[in-house]
């Protein structure tokens, strides 16, 4: 009975984590967690030079 209450404890922690992904990219944002992530491409965002 603990497994199933850990399992859907990750599952729930999972599927949030997800959904907050999706709506940032929905938002517009090239690099979640990124202060400067509306304004990717600018001086200031180094997300881009990450690649």
């Amino acid at each position: 009975m603990e497994n199933y209450i850990i399992i859907a404890i990750v599952l729930i922690i999972v599927g949030l984590a997800v959904a907050y992904i999706i709506r940032e990219k929905k938002k517009g944002a090239k690099c979640i967690g990124c202060p400067y992530a509306k304004e990717c491409g600018s001086k200031a965002c180094s997300c881009d030079s990450k690649k």
